[in-house]
C-alpha cells in the first residue's frame, strides 16, 4: 500500500472538539424489581401452572440490564411453579448455528449459571401456521413443544422499515423464534413488505404457538431501561405500538447535519442489526422503505474504523461505509457475516469498502475524496458507536452551530486528533 499511502499523507485533517449532547436521562433505578412487580398481576401469573415447561426468548441484541432482567424473569417463573429454560431467538444470527447463537448470548453474560436456567439452542423448526397466501410460519421446535413461551425483547424503531410493529415482541415471534428458516421466509417479500409481513407472521405465530405473555422494555437515549412491561397476549397487539412511539421519542440523534464526513469508531451486531443504527447515521440499506428526506441526511463520506469484540466477526453493515481499515477486515468473519446477508437477501450489507492501513489513512481517504472541501473547513463528526452519542467529537467548522444549540456543551477545545505511532486512535 506504499503508493496508496503516499497519496494520502499530505491530506489535512480538521482539529476536533469534544462536546456533550444532552438528552433526557430518566431511567428505572431497579428494572428487575419493576419486572418482578409487573409479573405479580393475576392475569399474568395466573397463566402459569405448576410443572409447566416454559421457554423464555433471548435475542441477539445487547440490552440494558439483560442478565438481571432475564434472571428475574426466570426466578419469577420458578416461583409460579414452572420449569423455565432459555431459547435463543435470533433468526439467522450467530452464523445461523446453534453453538453460534449460544456464544452470542454468552458474550452478553447470558449463561445457564448467570440466569439460573438451561439454554436450549437449536436451529430445528416446526410449522405452526400458514399465512393466507399459503406461506409457512416457522417456530423453534424446542419452544413450540414446550407448555408455554414468554416473549422477552426490547421495543425500538427498526433500522430498515417503518410500521405499527418494528423491533419488539411481534418481530421476536416472527423472525427471532423462526430461526434461520423463519427469518428467510419473512424476508422473502423484500424490504418494502417487511412491516406488513412482521405483523402478519408475528400475529400468526402468537396465535398458534403456546405464547403465554410478553415482557417488553424501552430504553432511553443512553440505552438505559426506562420502562418494563409484562403484557398479556391481547395487550401485546395494542400496547407494543404505544411503546414503539415512546421509544421513537427517546431515540438519540446527532444534533449536527449536512456533514462532510462521519467517523464511526466501531460497528457490531450488539450495537445494531446493521452494525450502526441508520436512524442515527442515515446509512440505510438499499431498498429499505425510508423517505428520501431521511436518506439525504447521510454524510457525504462515512468511515468505519473497527468491529466490536461482542459481534464475533459479524460485520453486517460494513457495506454502508465508504472507507474502513485493514484491522476491521482482519476481524471480519464471513461465517458470521454472510448468513445474515443470505437470509435477508440484502447483499449490500456485506460488501467491502476501500480499506486502509490505519485509522488516520482511512479518515484521510474520506477527506481526500471530497475534493471541494479542504481539511480545515471540513464538517466532520466522530462517534464511538451509535449507542453512545452523549459525548462526541466535532470539527472546528461545527463550533458555531454547537455554541448556538441549547443541548450541546463544549467539553474540550479543538485539537488535532490523537493518533498513536501506528496512526490509530485506539
Amino acid at each position: 500500500m506504499g503508493s496508496v499511502n503516499d497519496l494520502l499523507r499530505g491530506v489535512t485533517l480538521p482539529d476536533m472538539a469534544l462536546v456533550r449532547q444532552h438528552f433526557p436521562d430518566w431511567s428505572l433505578p431497579d428494572p428487575a424489581a419493576e419486572l418482578a412487580h409487573g409479573l405479580e398481576r393475576t392475569d399474568i401469573c395466573g397463566l402459569v401452572r405448576p410443572g409447566m415447561i416454559v421457554a423464555v426468548t433471548a435475542g441477539s441484541r445487547g440490552l440494558d440490564a439483560y442478565v438481571p432482567l432475564l434472571r428475574q424473569l426466570i426466578a419469577s417463573l420458578k416461583g409460579m411453579g414452572a420449569e423455565p429454560f432459555v431459547v435463543p431467538a435470533m433468526g439467522s444470527h450467530g452464523g445461523a448455528a446453534a453453538e453460534g447463537q449460544r456464544a452470542l448470548l454468552a458474550g452478553y453474560g447470558v449463561t445457564e449459571e448467570t440466569v439460573g436456567a438451561p439454554i436450549r439452542s437449536s436451529m430445528e423448526v416446526v410449522q405452526v401456521a400458514s399465512t393466507p397466501a399459503g406461506e409457512p410460519v416457522w417456530l423453534d421446535k424446542t419452544a413450540a413443544q414446550s407448555d408455554g413461551i414468554v416473549l422477552f425483547n426490547r421495543v425500538k424503531p427498526h433500522t430498515g422499515f417503518r410500521g405499527r410493529y418494528e423491533s419488539g415482541l411481534l418481530k421476536m415471534a416472527a423472525v427471532g423464534l423462526g430461526k434461520q428458516k423463519g427469518a428467510e421466509t419473512v424476508h422473502a417479500g423484500g424490504p418494502p413488505a417487511m412491516a406488513q409481513r412482521i405483523e402478519t407472521f408475528g400475529t400468526l405465530a402468537i396465535e398458534h404457538a403456546p405464547i403465554l405473555f410478553g415482557v417488553a422494555t424501552v430504553e432511553n437515549a443512553f440505552d438505559r431501561v426506562c420502562a418494563v412491561r409484562a403484557l398479556t397476549v391481547r395487550e401485546i397487539f395494542h400496547r407494543e405500538p404505544q411503546l414503539l412511539e415512546q421509544a421513537k421519542a427517546l431515540l438519540p440523534r446527532l444534533f449536527f447535519e449536512d456533514l462532510d464526513v462521519l467517523v464511526v469508531d466501531r460497528i457490531g451486531k450488539n450495537i445494531s442489526g446493521p452494525g450502526m443504527d441508520p436512524n442515527i447515521t442515515h446509512t440505510y440499506l438499499p431498498g429499505a422503505p425510508i423517505p428520501q428526506a431521511l436518506r439525504d441526511k447521510r454524510a457525504r463520506r462515512v468511515a468505519v474504523l473497527d468491529l466490536t469484540e461482542e459481534t464475533h466477526g459479524a460485520a453486517m453493515g460494513i457495506g454502508m461505509a465508504d472507507v474502513t481499515t485493514r484491522r476491521l477486515l482482519e476481524k471480519m468473519d464471513p461465517e458470521s457475516t454472510y448468513p445474515n446477508c443470505l437470509t435477508s437477501g440484502v447483499t449490500a450489507s456485506g460488501k467491502l469498502p476501500m480499506a486502509f492501513d490505519s485509522h488516520r489513512l482511512a479518515i484521510q481517504a474520506a477527506v481526500r475524496t471530497l475534493s471541494a472541501v479542504d481539511g480545515t473547513g471540513m464538517r466532520m463528526v466522530r462517534i464511538r458507536d451509535t449507542l453512545h452519542l452523549g459525548e462526541i467529537w466535532i470539527s472546528a467548522a461545527l463550533l458555531p452551530q454547537a455554541r448556538e444549540h441549547p443541548d450541546v456543551e463544549l467539553l474540550a477545545p479543538p485539537a488535532p486528533m490523537a493518533f498513536d505511532d501506528r496512526g490509530d486512535l485506539f
